[in-house]
């Protein structure tokens, strides 16, 4: 059973570099400059199952945090489909999804009835999400008085408390202290001991080896390769040590893509 299906997903991003008459951006919206559009994902395609661990990895603007917003629904592709089954949690930007002038409390209540959680189900879980989160009184202070540690403590507590069928995790753990991160990846272990899915975005060959079966590599939004986590790391490190040498020629031909090429060969940089 798939939990997760991406169906030839493209998302497209308008560039406004400077300041602009009104007539000129609504000249934009129906006639729009080749140049002034960001192609984050062209063509993405790819299938996550039930229980399975999935990284996607790839360079500073491969798109990777675009796919990951996609899925977890905060936008929708330009072409294609995304099916998503089951309850996700998803820890993206850190702070997203918190109201900064809400108490830490106010905001384990509100998270909790987004993701289909009554007042009294929240109400329960929290003594379990304070104790994880491990930041004391300030759970009663607002959330702009938190620290970036505070913040992606709590967050992950209310992601791993809510009974998520797939975790969503874009490298936000990178931020805090050694002791809770080790933390938030032994409860990631017991998560998928559970038999839940993780979607993870992560530059740690560690996190990637350890908790996913499989890797999907992504260049300037399109999929580069797909298959077996400790093969596509491989590559994809080998490509980052020596990028002269090019990308693998086999990741869009062998998708099925239609293309033939490489990426690199598809469109000019």
């Amino acid at each position: 059973m798939h939990v997760i299906e991406v169906q030839n997903v493209s998302k497209v991003f308008r560039l406004h570099s400077a300041s602009k008459l009104l007539r000129e951006r609504i000249r934009e919206l129906f006639r729009p400059k080749p140049g002034n559009l960001l192609h984050a994902l062209r063509n993405v395609s790819f299938t996550v199952a039930a229980a399975e661990g999935v990284a996607i990895v790839g360079s500073n603007g491969a798109g990777k945090s675009t796919l990951l917003s996609l899925i977890a629904g905060l936008t929708r592709p330009d072409q294609g489909s995304i099916r998503v089954n089951g309850r996700v949690a998803a820890l993206l930007e850190l702070g997203s999804g918190f109201h900064p002038d809400l108490t830490g409390v106010e905001n384990v209540t509100l998270n909790a009835a987004l993701l289909g959680f009554t007042e009294r189900q929240a109400n329960d879980a929290l003594p379990e999400i304070v104790k994880f989160a491990e930041i004391g009184d300030f759970i009663h202070e607002p959330i702009r008085t938190y620290s970036s540690g505070m913040v992606v403590r709590l967050a992950f507590s209310i992601a791993v408390h809510v009974d998520p069928t797939i975790l969503i995790v874009d490298e936000v753990l990178g931020v805090g202290d050694t002791h809770f991160q080790e933390k938030c990846l032994a409860r990631i272990t017991e998560l998928r001991a559970q038999g839940r899915t993780l979607l993870c975005v992560s530059h740690s060959p560690r996190m990637v080896l350890d908790f996913c079966d499989r890797a999907v590599w992504l260049d300037h939004g399109q999929v580069v390769m797909d298959g077996d986590s400790g093969r596509v790391m491989k590559d994809y490190l080998a490509y980052c040590s020596n990028p002269a040498a090019g990308l693998p020629q086999t990741g869009a031909e062998a998708l099925g893509t239609g293309t033939g090429q490489a990426p690199a060969a598809i469109e000019a940089r």
